[in-house]
């Protein structure tokens, strides 16, 4: 095996041992998520989307050199004489490595491609957790802030008991306050009723006087031409 495709092997096996990892329950999200946010995770992170497409081209590049090897021995085989069997044997031994190939280069495809899902499906849930950790402490809070609310009103309403007779003296008078508030609103109502009656008559009387001016600059004009006519017989 040459050195890149033992490379490839290599990097392979660091990949199944990762998924293993974030598979098998050993360790909670949470914890999965405080090591994804470590500094040193963080600062390859800025450009790990750069790296990641880096990588799966790399790997990419691999899988079509090994489709091509595998085209390339399997034509050779079937275009062959089969008459010199070492010949075929060292065709056969090249078309095994090819598909070896082919094989590692497209499972370190894959497995890359289910690494990045699971680190995202991961931090989801680990974000997920603690939104569900801070909501039930708020309920918690909330209950007791509501059990001491209705101990206070208990405790009010004895206290209530006393103050009524003054707040129903004060009730009264904001009932007498807005009795006198709505006779002033008649008041006024009445006045802005009469005010828009008298402006109504002012414009209809205005409207007949436009008219008469009217008529009587009709009239008028007509007598200055009749006179006109008259002194040009």
């Amino acid at each position: 095996m040459s050195i890149q495709w033992t490379l490839i092997a290599g990097f392979l096996y660091v990949e199944v041992a990762v998924v293993l990892l974030l598979i098998l329950p050993i360790a909670s999200p949470i914890k999965w998520q405080k090591l994804f946010k470590s500094r040193f995770l963080q600062s390859i992170g800025n450009q790990a989307s750069i790296y990641f497409v880096v990588l799966l081209g790399i790997l990419f590049l691999f899988l079509l050199d090994a489709i091509r090897e595998m085209r390339k021995y399997s034509g050779s085989l079937d275009h062959g004489d089969h008459q010199h069997l070492n010949l075929e044997m060292q065709e056969h031994m090249r078309l095994f490595r090819a598909q070896r190939n082919f094989y590692i280069s497209s499972f370190a495809l894959f497995l890359s491609l289910v690494i990045r899902r699971l680190v995202i499906l991961i931090s989801t849930q680990a974000t997920l957790l603690a939104q569900n950790e801070a909501a039930m402490r708020q309920a918690m809070s909330a209950t007791t802030t509501a059990r001491s609310l209705l101990s206070q009103r208990t405790i009010g309403e004895s206290a209530q008991n006393d103050s009524n007779e003054a707040h129903d003296k004060a009730v009264s008078e904001l009932k007498n306050q807005i009795k006198e508030l709505q006779a002033k609103n008649v008041e006024l109502e009445n006045s802005l009723t009469k005010e828009k009656k008298d402006k109504e008559a002012l414009k209809s009387q205005a409207d007949s006087l436009t008219k008469e001016y009217d008529r009587l600059s009709n009239e008028f004009s007509k007598l200055q031409q009749s006179s006109g006519d008259k002194k040009s017989d």
